[in-house]
């Protein structure tokens, strides 16, 4: 490992993770399995239909894919030149300076340690309903959640093959069940108005449900984009990824591209095999005995059985798990590299002596996990309403600001500082990283005026009204420890964001 300060790599003996444990295909798994395209889909797409975009909802999914494409192009600029756990903390800290990058480390540590809570939070929900429905057993969803917790702290004592092998199980299954039903809907030429192309159209986005207008068209590409929460994760693994500066590029735009394809293809899939207008009166509650959920399983039982949806229902449960799982590892890795540069516990920054994993950093997140858990089953609030709604807007929140800080981190890096003149380049290092940035801040501000339906039934308890302060918060408070830092220990202030992987170490 190396320290970058003034731009020259120097030892530090810091602990390493355990290099070569993944490939390019383990890294996508990982990555894609965090944004978890089966609970995104179940979760998203009817939110999508019902209240947002209507029938043309795939059409939002398009505007996203472009979107984040755009993003990526500069984010992967970065990737190809440094390698480090910290991925955004690395990244804002060289392209906007020390004190700006641990504000954005802390705010992306508060998202990925409030997501792993959430997503356990739904996993609990939907296997405690299912044991319920299917085997006849009533627990306690607490019960469930501390099950998922503990496995995913075993499992993330050892390296990171064996998440991503997991994880890819996990991956496979869901998006084989999302892509069967869906093209059964295409073999079959579509439901009662046939395969409609018109909802593809992504100048269709701009409009509401039933005509409602650019509040609910906003509202359904906020939760479009909140679908690929978790896919910029891939740059966290690049130190333990063979050839780094080759897989977290390719791997974050085949995560991007790749799943606002597939997001786009199940999404027109599911609209056409519904119907227009049926699916928006199911997806918002008009036809008595159907939810969100009958998008999906309507067509996947008339197409494939009653038994595919048995095993839909269980997939969205393992899919949720491997999600929490993913989301898990990113977060011991934020703790991990703010650990080993001492503005944490130093012991954070500590590897597991054999399996090379960051596990005194998993330890404590598992922690804070079962800490958020526990606080909302004593509280009495619903897994689903409360724990999982609640986190998952404060981390999505907080994600969403510091992908679009990296976005202008991007202009600093190449432009300002004048970094690696063999890269700059007019688009793709300045005119993409400045339009994904701008396009970010806009989904940061749909998120903001739409938190409130959004939120549903959470949105009258005292953590919704705090959320803006958390990530307020958390952003000062990284800002007032860098200063501080500054001021009283300029040696660890000079290590901030800084410590790679010394053969992507700057070099004068």
């Amino acid at each position: 490992m190396a320290v970058q300060s003034g731009g020259r790599a120097v030892e530090r003996g810091v602990d390493r993770l355990k290099p070569g444990s993944v490939g390019l295909v383990g890294v996508v798994f990982m990555a894609v399995a965090t944004a978890a395209p089966i609970t995104a889909m179940t979760g998203n797409l009817p939110i999508v239909v019902g209240q947002g975009n209507g029938a043309d909802a795939p059409a939002a999914y398009v505007v996203a894919t472009l979107v984040l494409t755009v993003f990526s192009v500069g984010y992967v600029a970065m990737a190809r030149h440094i390698t480090a756990a910290g991925a955004f903390y690395g990244y804002v800290s060289h392209g906007l300076g020390r004190v700006v990058g641990m504000a954005a480390g802390l705010l992306a540590l508060l998202a990925y340690v409030a997501f792993e809570a959430s997503v356990v939070g739904f996993f609990a929900y939907a296997l405690r309903g299912l044991v319920r429905a299917q085997l006849g057993v009533d627990l306690g969803w607490g019960w469930y959640a501390a099950a998922g917790l503990l496995v995913i702290g075993v499992m993330a004592w050892f390296d990171l093959h064996l998440t991503a092998r997991v994880l890819g199980v996990a991956l496979v299954l869901e998006v084989g069940v999302l892509g069967a039903v869906s093209l059964a809907v295409l073999a079959a030429g579509g439901g009662p108005d046939g395969i409609v192309g018109e909802v593809v159209n992504p100048l269709n986005a701009l409009k509401g449900v039933g005509g409602s207008g650019a509040a609910a068209a906003g509202l359904g590409l906020f939760f479009a984009f909140t679908s690929w929460v978790g896919f910029e994760s891939t740059a966290m693994y690049g130190e333990e990824s063979r050839d780094p500066k080759r897989v977290v590029p390719r791997a974050t735009l085949a995560s991007v591209v790749g799943v606002g394809l597939f997001y786009v293809f199940v999404s027109w899939m599911i609209v056409s095999g519904n119907g227009v207008e049926h699916a928006v009166a199911v997806a918002s509650g008009a036809v008595p005995g159907k939810d969100g959920n009958s998008l999906f399983f309507d067509p996947l039982g008339a197409h494939l059985g009653a038994w595919a949806v048995r095993v839909f229902q269980w997939l969205v449960v393992t899919g949720s798990f491997a999600c929490a799982m993913a989301f898990h590892q990113c977060a011991a890795r934020y703790l991990y590299a703010i650990g080993r540069e001492r503005f944490l516990h130093p012991a954070l920054g500590r590897t597991h002596p054999r399996h090379g994993s960051p596990h005194v950093a998993s330890v404590v997140q598992s922690g804070i996990a079962a800490g958020l858990v526990l606080a909302f089953l004593a509280a009495g609030m619903d897994p689903y309403l409360h724990l999982y709604t609640l986190l998952a807007l404060l981390g999505t929140m907080a994600i969403l600001i510091v992908q679009t800080l990296c976005s202008f981190a991007v202009v600093g890096y190449f432009h300002v500082l004048g970094r690696h003149p063999e890269t700059r380049h007019w688009f793709r290092t300045l005119t993409a990283p400045v339009a994904g940035g701008v396009a970010m801040a806009g989904v940061v501000a749909l998120l903001v005026v739409n938190r409130g339906t959004a939120a549903g039934a959470a949105a009258g308890t005292l953590l919704f009204r705090l959320i803006p302060y958390l990530v307020i918060g958390a952003f000062a408070g990284g800002i007032v420890l860098a200063l501080v830092m500054r001021w009283r220990r300029p040696e660890l202030y000079a290590r901030m964001g800084r410590i790679v992987l010394e053969d992507a170490a700057e070099r004068d």
